[in-house]
């Protein structure tokens, strides 16, 4: 199987591509997507829809995984994290790959064990699960994190499919 994690932004906007399953997750790609603030609105958003469209192009993900909360203090940085939100929704329905939204507390539990983790934790965890050594970007990083977590719930997930089934 292979994940799409994304961590959502207007400015950075992190990327994260695994593969394999919940034992055995092997790193495909990452990178942070940042967009220029003297850009005009359509303009960061079609960079973001044509670069997320491009990797799910190229990677063929199964899955992508995305951060659910948005909630910001400031209503006009909430607003502009919504869009890009809504542009990679866009960007994935349109390549027909189904979306699964993780909230910070679930992605901590899944890769640390708790939900109140620090976030040098999730990344420390991150790196080990991958064998990553270099540092990299914090929005990758959570990107990457939302890709294991997904693996880690796919077998959760596959197996209520069943029992709805039948």
């Amino acid at each position: 199987m292979i994940v799409l994690g994304i961590d959502p932004g207007l400015a950075n906007l992190g990327i994260g591509l695994v593969e394999g399953d919940v034992r055995k997750a092997r790193h495909l790609h990452h990178v942070c997507l940042t967009t220029e603030s003297a850009w005009l609105m359509p303009r960061r958003l079609q960079y973001i829809h044509e670069e997320v469209s491009r990797l799910i192009a190229e990677y063929q993900p199964d899955a992508v995984a995305i951060e659910d909360q948005i909630l910001r203090r400031q209503a006009d940085v909430a607003f502009k994290v919504g869009q890009a939100f809504g542009v990679v929704q866009l960007a994935c329905a349109q390549a027909g790959v189904p979306i699964h939204a993780y909230g910070p507390m679930q992605v901590k539990k899944s890769l640390v064990g708790a939900g109140r983790a620090e976030k040098e934790q999730v990344i420390y965890m991150v790196k080990a699960t991958l064998g990553i050594r270099d540092l990299f970007n914090n929005h990758a990083a959570d990107a990457l994190a939302l890709a294991l977590t997904h693996l880690a719930h796919q077998p959760m997930r596959t197996a209520a499919a069943r029992l709805v089934m039948g």
